[in-house]
């Protein structure tokens, strides 16, 4: 039993570490960074954030501060008996992603989904894609990217469904694990913020269920990297707010690198990490 236990623990060890190497060597994770800076460059694209800003991030600082005030003490409670002395550590972590993940929820469903839905897009005829974006909107004339953006023929990003909320609290135990649970955590949320953030690139190509899951089966170590990327950075509630939208833009630009063909499951755009160090 000792030695399949072992055999097991081997394989799964290997399995994480062959993970990692593809996810290293895509560098998908290196466009959420690439999106901060395309998006500082780029200021048509702060147009949807702007318009959405000051009720988002009240709604942010509201959530924050109630989760603090009455979930942070009795969480930290349960962690020293598990965390020691990293009990404050790991319940900050754990209380910034629950607030985060409650922010995320309200936000996209009832503030800017609009707003994410017209950077992405906006990103897509910047570079030069809009014969991609024309299938799910209307197209005006003009240089501005977001103001050539018309109505919407296709309704946009899947609401938040009560599967994903399930999945994420049945996660929430691994934050109890000292410093590798939490780590476990946060791959596990950027395993599935990974394709998410491509949800509107796969209604443009108009691809069905099969095709998605093949798409991103071949693409999961750099959807894992890139999701791992955009949750770290989203993990604060407030500050969030600017991180989704850049990250939209990340994600819109990893999707016009594929569309141009100059990405590919094993390597990003060539000179990216070049890119990423400065804006376009």
């Amino acid at each position: 039993m000792a030695d399949k236990i072992r055999e097991v623990a081997v394989e799964e060890a290997d399995r994480i570490k062959s993970l990692a190497s593809d996810a290293a060597r895509s560098g998908a994770y290196l466009y959420p960074i690439r999106g901060i800076a395309y998006f500082i460059s780029h200021r048509a694209l702060w147009k949807p954030l702007t318009s959405k800003l000051a009720p988002t991030i009240s709604l942010g600082v509201g959530v924050t501060t109630f989760m603090f005030i009455f979930t942070y003490l009795p969480q930290m409670a349960v962690m020293a008996f598990t965390s020691g002395p990293l009990a404050a550590l790991s319940a900050a972590v754990l209380v910034l992603s629950e607030s985060s993940t409650l922010f995320t929820i309200l936000s996209k469903t009832f503030l800017i989904e609009d707003a994410l839905v017209d950077t992405f897009d906006g990103v897509l005829v910047s570079k030069n894609t809009t014969n991609l974006v024309s299938g799910g909107r209307q197209i005006k004339a003009g240089s501005d990217p977001i103001a050539k953006l018309g109505k919407l023929v296709k309704k946009p990003f899947a609401k938040f469904t009560p599967k994903a909320l399930i999945r994420y609290f049945m996660y929430l135990p691994l934050n109890f694990i000292p410093v590798v649970g939490t780590v476990v955590f946060v791959i596990l949320q950027g395993r599935r913020a990974g394709p998410a953030a491509h949800t509107r690139y796969f209604q443009l190509k108009e691809w069905n269920s099969a095709q998605r899951q093949k798409h991103i089966e071949e693409y999961k170590a750099a959807y894992t990297s890139f999701g791992v990327a955009t949750v770290l950075l989203e993990l604060v509630p407030v500050a969030s707010i600017i991180f989704a939208f850049t990250n939209t833009v990340g994600a819109a630009l990893w999707a016009a690198d594929m569309e141009k063909g100059n990405v590919t499951a094993q390597g990003t755009a060539p000179n990216l990490r070049d890119q990423a160090k400065r804006s376009e």
